[in-house]
């Protein structure tokens, strides 16, 4: 440890003061604070990463960080705190704690971690801001969804429809049969009215599915 004393000459004495008897400057530790901090939003989870200035490698590795953000247009007071529990310059914010549309601020700061007895320090100041949003979830779901709808309404209507046109020819076939005017219908004559059905029912059942 070291001795900080304090001399001076008051009213034309010599006067040396006792500030610190035992000093230790491992004890008495204030960082720099981070620069860089940077974001990057997506739908899923905000990321958002710094770096340190003036640390030395043997403090690099036991740093203590600590995130502060909040809704752009709100004061630091009502700010949320998250310590890290790494000493990597990065964090993740998932989305569920972030508000779709709303813009955020987020700064951190840092120390030496209070889990180390060979150093101590206080907490350096806060970086500079980084403004950041998250992004709209998009709307995936509804549409695998509706696709899904529309792929079970088709085939029971596909069935019906031919179904009806298979009893329709019945119907016709057997109407044929029963004709008085010495003519055989033609399977030929009847099958462009059919044909025509089919394909008006087709339209309909997609114009449904539509």
């Amino acid at each position: 440890g070291y001795r900080v004393s304090l001399q001076g000459n008051f009213f034309g004495h010599n006067h040396t003061y006792m500030t610190f008897p035992e000093y230790n400057p491992r004890k008495h530790i204030k960082l720099d604070p981070p620069l860089n901090i940077q974001s990057n939003a997506t739908a899923s989870k905000c990321q958002i990463w710094w770096s340190v200035w003036n640390v030395p490698w043997y403090l690099a590795e036991i740093l203590q960080c600590e995130l502060q953000y909040k809704e752009y247009s709100m004061p630091w007071e009502v700010a949320l705190n998250k310590t890290l529990p790494s000493s990597l310059p990065q964090v993740e914010i998932e989305a569920t704690e972030l508000r779709s549309g709303t813009a955020y601020a987020a700064r951190v700061r840092c120390k030496v971690s209070e889990n180390e007895n060979s150093y101590h320090s206080q907490w350096s100041e806060w970086s500079q801001t980084t403004v950041f949003q998250r992004a709209d979830v998009p709307k995936v779901s509804e549409m695998i969804l509706n696709t899904k709808m529309m792929q079970f309404l088709f085939i029971p209507l596909s069935f019906g429809t031919l179904l009806y046109l298979f009893w329709n020819c019945r119907l016709s076939s057997r109407y044929c049969c029963f004709l008085t005017l010495g003519q055989k219908a033609s399977p030929a004559s009847t099958f462009p009215r059919q044909l025509l059905s089919f394909n008006h029912s087709i339209v309909c059942t997609m114009g449904i599915l539509r």
